[in-house]
């Protein structure tokens, strides 16, 4: 679908043909191979003799997209984060901070919209990219989200075994089959049931999409009830013992300011999953309409549940008598029900098997995607004719995380991958940018329907249309077309943007370097501050390209307060993905301390882990009274103070 050319090079994207029409059988190494740009729809899926290859299903509808993104996005980890959140950052205020958080998603939520509804084909942000700021960001976006992906996945089918463990009363009672095992010699711990649950979601997911999306709808059901379950009858019991987490003397914001904005960029990460849903765009029936729907329901779904969760868990009890690894169990377990257990263990596994799910659902398509555009090879890019879903890509990937899962522990990996959907929502939000202001060169596609199209003709139009727009390029950004047809505005627009992403990376590294001196750190600040309001105005003046009517498809959804939404969206996801690397490496710092000194750390986890199971039986003790809670937990707070000390 492009070709190469001798004309000059630009850092977002270049057409490229070659002076005598180009070639679109051979690839150009180099720059110009990185910023070569696709066109929109980049299925081509009919043949020289008339037969047609087979395509994606279209059977989605707006509540299969719901389904899809609420259960992928609300996993177990909710059930763990509110404790850890509110004892460590935000107390009461735990519902300001997802509040917060979903604000946040949903900047990137408006960003996804106009783009899938715009580009509805399989890939996500690999394909927006692709199109909009050229192959070498979009292959290193891709691989990142199939990192994501995969890792995720694996991590969220080891947490199956200790959950079910506890319907069989522990992980010594699961059957020989599923526990886990040590192989001898080795120190490997396998885990067949996580191998197990991947392979069954992989068959079931080469069925079709209807019949995943189904089982979805399902599992999402029973996990979205057991929240229901936690907030009605939490919440009864609250109202009936007075709201007790709220009566503190210490108030509604005991960390200020500062911590529920910390515990914000903590929950952040729950709300990822919704842009699973934009894999997805080629299966459904009507983009322009569904998935904007899909996307925005699902996100407003989960933030209303998370707060509702947190506003009673909080209240049932004081936030600091929380346990943090079972906040819940142990919030009504203080409360005298303790039979209520079962049925939070069954959220939780249902909430595991969804994500799961939305994982393994999402990463075919993109292999899928990358495929069709030569990234992969061909075989990736195969559609079962009966089933009509890549069977090939998701066998594939399912047998490659099912090994993932069981001979490695992956949850260190999985905290880590985040960067990569960090990156996707970053890149997404540029790319909204490049569309308004400077949008590629593409034939207007009248519809929301696929318009399948002979292979050899689609290139040389292709080829003939790349040519027409390089040859009369001047911009920046394109290359050198005549001025007369763009002006002094799509250069301006364009170093803009440039020179937006240039100072978000200057400001949220120096915001988050606490170890550079002041003076360079409050420089580099007000340098990228006053850069990227300047850039910002600019855009905020200037009049959007009128080129952008004839991108894509017309009729969905169009992103609000263009320039703004994006460029904060581009802000927060950066900020998240540099603050992300400073605690990996202070985690590495960490652990090359234990692994010089092991003789430490054993003494400093015992001492930890007696410091908190004996204020966890005091607390327990003493449950009525919050005056001889709040004494010990400052007691434990001071002894685990002198365990860092220890460590230190």
């Amino acid at each position: 679908f492009v070709g190469k050319t001798k004309s000059s090079w630009s850092l977002f994207f270049l057409a490229d043909m070659n002076e005598n029409g180009g070639s679109s059988k051979k690839c150009s190494w180099g720059f110009n191979s990185l910023v070569r740009r696709k066109q929109v729809d980049s299925v081509h899926l009919k043949n020289d003799h008339g037969h047609h290859h087979h395509q994606l299903a279209k059977k989605l509808t707006a509540v299969d997209l719901v389904a899809i993104g609420v259960g992928t996005t609300i996993g177990a980890g909710v059930y763990i984060l509110v404790g850890t959140v509110a004892r460590e950052h935000t107390g009461p205020a735990l519902a300001v901070s997802f509040f917060i958080a979903g604000v946040a998603a949903a900047l990137s939520a408006c960003c996804y919209a106009e783009l899938a509804s715009r580009c509805p084909s399989a890939g996500s942000a690999y394909h927006y990219a692709y199109i909009c700021l050229g192959e070498g960001i979009a292959w290193l976006v891709g691989w990142a989200l199939v990192l994501d992906y995969t890792i995720g996945g694996s991590a969220i089918a080891r947490g199956i075994s200790p959950n079910l463990a506890s319907f069989f009363g522990g992980l010594d009672k699961l059957p020989v089959f599923l526990a886990r095992q040590t192989i001898p010699g080795l120190g490997i711990v396998v885990d067949p049931c996580a191998a197990l649950l991947i392979m069954i979601v992989t068959i079931l997911l080469c069925f079709g999409i209807k019949e995943s999306s189904l089982v979805q709808a399902i599992v999402t059901s029973v996990n979205v009830c057991t929240l229901v379950f936690i907030i009605v009858v939490g919440g009864y019991t609250a109202f009936k013992t007075g709201w007790v987490g709220y009566d503190l003397s210490t108030g509604f914001f005991p960390f200020g300011l500062k911590g529920i904005l910390a515990g914000a960029a903590v929950v952040f990460f729950s709300y990822i999953g919704f842009d699973t849903v934009t894999s997805t765009a080629e299966e459904v029936k009507n983009p322009q309409r569904d998935l904007p729907l899909g996307i925005g329901i699902a996100l407003m779904i989960c933030c209303i549940l998370y707060m509702l969760l947190s506003v009673v868990i909080v209240g049932l009890v004081p936030y600091y008598t929380l346990d943090p690894d079972t906040p819940i169990s142990s919030a009504f377990g203080d409360s005298g029900m303790q039979w209520a257990a079962y049925i939070l263990t069954t959220g939780a596994i249902t909430a595991l098997c969804a994500s799961l799910l939305g994982s393994l659902l999402a990463q075919p398509r993109i292999f899928m995607a990358m495929a069709r555009d030569g990234l992969l090879p061909a075989f990736f890019a195969e559609i079962d004719p009966r089933t009509q879903v890549p069977v090939k890509n998701t066998i594939v990937i399912g047998v490659l995380a099912a090994s993932l899962a069981f001979f490695m522990d992956v949850s260190q990996l999985s905290e880590m991958v985040s960067v990569g959907t960090l990156m996707a929502f970053t890149s997404v939000a540029v790319c909204v940018l490049v569309l308004r202001y400077v949008p590629p060169y593409g034939v207007p596609l009248p519809s929301s329907s696929q318009t399948w199209i002979d292979k050899n003709e689609s290139r040389l139009q292709t080829e003939r249309f790349l040519v027409d727009a390089v040859e009369s390029s001047d911009s920046p950004l394109l290359g050198a077309r005549d001025e007369k047809y763009f002006g002094k505005r799509r250069k301006i627009a364009a170093w803009s943007i440039v020179l937006v992403c240039i100072s978000v990376l200057g400001l949220s590294s120096a915001a988050s370097a606490e170890r550079l001196p002041s003076f360079p750190r409050f420089t580099m600040c007000g340098v990228s501050a006053a850069i990227l309001l300047g850039s910002l105005i600019t855009l905020g003046c200037i009049d959007e390209d009128d080129e952008r009517h004839k991108f894509g498809h017309q009729g969905g959804f169009l992103c609000p307060f263009v320039p703004y939404l994006p460029v904060l969206c581009i802000l927060i996801n950066t900020y998240l993905i540099i603050n992300i690397g400073w605690d990996m490496d202070q985690g590495l710092d960490m652990a090359a301390c234990w692994k010089h000194d092991l003789s430490l750390l054993w003494p400093v986890s015992q001492l930890t882990e007696q410091c908190r199971l004996c204020s966890n039986d005091l607390y327990r003790e003493n449950n009525r009274s919050s005056s001889l809670r709040s004494v010990i937990h400052s007691k434990a707070e001071g002894a685990r103070a002198q365990a860092l000390l220890l460590l230190k």
